[in-house]
């Protein structure tokens, strides 16, 4: 498998693994405070749009120019890419506070449970439109994912197998557990995503623009370099900028 390739799958695999993980406790949060029916019944309709959604994009990307098309996928994974390693740095330095996937569950469940009862064909709506609602919207962002990672590198199956054993993984954990995977190192995910969105963005978007990299798909290895470098330097910056402003708060308690 060629370098590109391999960042390919590895990329998509991160990126949707943390997309599942968030659309995991949505579900289980539904599912535990409102019944499991209502709950697999948002899943199963979220499945189906957007199962609908790729039938209807992906043929629509294979008809672009492929220059143009990177160009394109590019610009938008450098946008994306720059939001998601803000965030990670702002969180690694102590700017933001940490992604508290237990938090966000418990947060869920309250609601679910404070939520009246309400419904329709043996099924509780509340439950279904929370399962429904969180799986769309993360769904829909692994389709993006592996959709432009895919067309993009020319090989959507390979993107695909990425995001698939993302939701293998996850899905097997989260049936087994039946809990929230707050064990898992989402934050470091969400840093890495971002390295590779960013990385993946630099890299399409100069190559459709004319830019000729030496060593072709080899280059990406010296733009993460230069992606991952730049990143940790500007997080110990922040952090000791954070840790220098909170000294005359402690000094003052």
């Amino acid at each position: 498998m060629s370098t590109g390739n391999t960042f390919l799958v590895l990329s998509a695999f991160l990126a949707s693994g943390v997309e599942f993980v968030e659309a995991l406790t949505i579900v289980l949060a539904a599912g535990l405070a409102r019944g499991w029916r209502s709950s697999l019944a948002g899943l199963g309709a979220a499945t189906v749009v957007l199962a609908v959604c790729v039938a209807a994009l992906g043929p629509a990307l294979t008809v672009i120019p492929l220059r143009g098309l990177r160009l394109a996928v590019g610009a938008l994974l450098l946008v994306f890419g720059l939001q998601w390693l803000r965030k990670a740095i702002l969180r690694a330095s102590g700017y933001k506070a940490l992604h508290d996937e237990d938090a966000i569950f418990a947060r869920e469940l309250a609601e679910a449970r404070g939520a009246a009862h309400v419904e329709h064909a043996g099924v509780d709506w509340y439950g279904f439109t929370l399962a429904f609602k969180g799986v769309l919207l993360e769904g829909l962002e692994v389709v993006f994912i592996v959709l432009t990672f895919g067309s993009a590198q020319g090989s959507v199956p390979l993107a695909a197998a990425g995001a698939a054993g993302a939701l293998a993984l996850v899905a097997g954990v989260g049936v087994a557990v039946r809990a929230p995977l707050a064990r898992v190192p989402e934050n470091l995910m969400k840093f890495a995503v971002g390295v590779m969105l960013t990385t993946f963005g630099i890299f399409w978007s100069a190559e459709g623009a004319g830019v000729d990299w030496p060593g072709s798909d080899a280059a990406l290895i010296g733009v993460l370099a230069f992606v991952c470098t730049s990143s940790m330097l500007l997080v110990g910056l922040f952090r000791r900028r954070h840790e220098a402003m909170l000294v005359p708060a402690r000094a003052e308690t």
